[in-house]
């Protein structure tokens, strides 16, 4: 597949990464040629340096037979304009864009094919705020992943001592629960992936990936570890795009206060929030802090542009009494190091973004991906299609289908049906199925599975 991506920032950078081992064609587009150059140290792609919407720069990275164009500059303008000159002159058949002004996206009617042709429209606020907002309802959770329209969640929780399967084989779970149907499709042990059987035993500190209708996602938790209770105090550092979004969705269910240091912004702010405390002042101010009761806070979230500002503000809550603390982190380098210590959970933007990029340049019917475990493993939702004449998955039994190694199906949904995934499960066609990835190299094999051809051998 041949994909243009106009910009080397972070999230340029990322999935450049994410997609250049995979047999794609990609070509990078961007003014500075500093970053241009390091990424052809790093990778085996092209680069073109100019701005990124003009007609000759994209002709030059190849825009007249790109299968994608990938607009994910620093300037939503730039994006936007990218898309309508790739449709106007070069008919690209499908164009991404990241656009972050609230104020372009308050009109939807601007994205329509008639107006600026983006086919697929991705905003990072909304999906880090989605993305928090599942960890604060789920307290205890690592990651919280939808599939299958919210019908079915994948949920990561570090295993503790009291948990009441910790220790105990992975079959007991179904007698501890036979009422529940969930699959364990992954299991990491001091940072090292472990295949989970049966016999597999659970142990303390385990991070624990598993795959449940929503419904059950709680009770699942429960056996790893003892239930936290509820947040019901959360207090929010910066209030820009994604801090008051977070706001937003959270104060008529929480008690909320949002730190921020610009005093313009945060009268603005306090004018739109009706149920939100807004203070004007710095996150990193001890003597704030203790003024706000941060002891009794259940939740602090560091939301700012500035990753060393979001990376002292939540250490300094964790230190001082808050019960959680997590951080908006967009240094992938930093984002390792934070969660060894003493941050709870650090929030990659370009890794929410990059699982809604894939679900786009997957070959097969994708309807979903998200990337964990900073790209290493991928869940993905597939559909099937076919029958087992023309596909290596429809009509056939998941013991009977080829897997590459490292690979799960955790769960098939069938109409509004979930299935929790067992051996001598059949797969139809049109069914949506759920599989985890260990290895992300392994992506193709997959891909393979479910085209659907004529023949196969």
């Amino acid at each position: 597949m041949k994909i243009i991506i106009l910009g080397a920032g972070q999230v340029g950078s990322s999935v450049a990464a994410n997609l250049v081992g995979e047999s794609n064609d990609i070509t990078v587009v961007d003014n500075d040629a500093k970053r241009l150059q390091e990424l052809q140290v790093r990778f085996d792609l092209r680069t073109v340096q100019g701005h990124a919407s003009h007609p000759e720069v994209l002709q030059l990275a190849g825009a007249e037979d790109a299968d994608i164009l990938l607009a994910v500059t620093n300037s939503d303008e730039t994006n936007m304009v990218a898309c309508q000159v790739a449709h106007t002159l070069f008919h690209t058949p499908t164009k991404i864009a990241r656009v972050r002004a609230q104020e372009y996206l308050s009109y939807p009617q601007l994205f329509a094919p008639k107006a600026f042709p983006i086919d697929v429209l991705i905003s990072p606020e909304r999906l880090v705020t989605d993305y928090v907002q599942h960890l604060i309802e789920y307290p205890g959770a690592l990651q919280v992943l939808d599939f299958a329209g919210g019908r079915v969640q994948l949920v990561a929780v570090k295993a503790y001592y009291g948990g009441p399967l910790v220790g105990r084989e992975l079959r007991e779970l179904r007698e501890h629960m036979p009422n529940v149907e969930t699959r364990v499709v992954a299991i990491y042990r001091r940072g090292q992936s472990v295949v989970p059987q049966g016999t597999t035993v659970i142990e303390a500190d385990d991070e624990v990936f598993f795959i449940a209708a929503t419904q059950h996602c709680r009770a699942v938790m429960s056996e790893l570890r003892h239930l936290d209770q509820p947040y019901k105090r959360i207090m929010i550092a910066g209030g820009g795009n994604i801090g008051k979004r977070l706001a937003t969705v959270l104060e008529q269910d929480y008690q909320v206060k949002l730190i921020e240091h610009n005093p313009a912004r945060a009268r603005a702010i306090s004018e739109e929030l009706h149920n939100t405390t807004v203070l004007e002042g710095d996150a990193t101010d001890e003597d704030l802090l203790l003024e706000e009761n941060i002891g009794d806070i259940d939740i602090f979230c560091a939301l700012t542009n500035d990753d060393e500002d979001n990376i002292l503000s939540a250490m300094l809550a964790k230190r001082m009494g808050a019960r959680k603390v997590m951080a908006l982190i967009n240094r992938a380098a930093y984002v390792d190091l934070m969660e060894s210590g003493s941050i709870d959970i650090a929030i990659s933007p370009q890794q929410a973004m990059i699982g809604t990029l894939l679900a786009h340049v997957r070959r097969g019917d994708v309807a979903v991906v998200h990337s964990l475990r900073r790209g290493a493993a991928e869940a993905i939702e597939a559909v099937a299609h076919g029958d087992s004449r023309s596909s290596r998955v429809a009509g056939r039994s998941i013991e009977d289908i080829k897997l590459p190694p490292g690979t799960t199906i955790g769960a098939i949904v069938r109409g509004d049906e979930v299935i929790i995934a067992h051996h001598d499960t059949v797969i139809q066609a049109e069914d949506h199925v759920i599989l985890f990835l260990v290895d992300k190299k392994r992506i193709s094999e997959v891909e393979r599975l479910f085209q659907v051809g004529v023949t196969f051998i």
